[in-house]
């Protein structure tokens, strides 16, 4: 396969090792190491987060970046984005079912942006970040049912605090 070239494409690289069990060290170079592995009772070791948890977390990832990035073209301002995300899965698909999607079956992400910006401003801001947010085009590509939600969160509001 030919890689494409040009002045607009970015490289990212990640090595791997697993060791004939769940657990896989992941090194990131310059950004470190992560381990994934399956919970004990699915026969991994637990020392990390499943691979679809770090999915999860690449998509709350993704979306801030790609929030932040947005939100200074648009001039909006915010303090902080607190990020929920849940999936499930139809387990058949990694056994072998060739019938059922091994991957996603639904993902639910609830976003809540310290703002004092309007509902209907974040909102539009949203909508260009989903437009431009890789991890979540690759989730829209790949058919998976999306229950997104955005909310404006006022700063000052009780029990959340700001330092964390």
């Amino acid at each position: 396969m030919e890689e494409p070239t040009g002045e607009f494409i970015r490289r990212r690289q990640v090595s791997g090792t697993a060791m004939g069990t769940m657990r896989t060290v992941l090194d990131y170079a310059e950004a470190g190491v992560q381990v994934t592995d399956e919970p004990a009772v699915a026969g991994g070791g637990g020392s990390g987060p499943t691979p679809l948890q770090s999915v999860l977390g690449a998509l709350c990832g993704c979306e801030a970046v790609t929030f932040r990035r947005t939100a200074t073209e648009f001039d909006f301002d915010y303090e902080r984005i607190d990020f929920e995300a849940a999936c499930t899965i139809d387990i058949r698909g990694r056994s072998g079912d060739r019938s059922v999607r091994p991957h996603f079956q639904t993902v639910r992400l609830q976003a809540l942006v310290t703002t004092e910006e309007p509902q209907s401003r974040l909102d539009e801001l949203v909508d260009e970040v989903h437009a431009r947010c890789p991890v979540m085009n690759l989730m829209k590509d790949a058919g998976v049912r999306l229950d997104i939600r955005w909310q404006v969160v006022s700063p000052g509001t009780p029990g959340r605090d700001p330092a964390s």
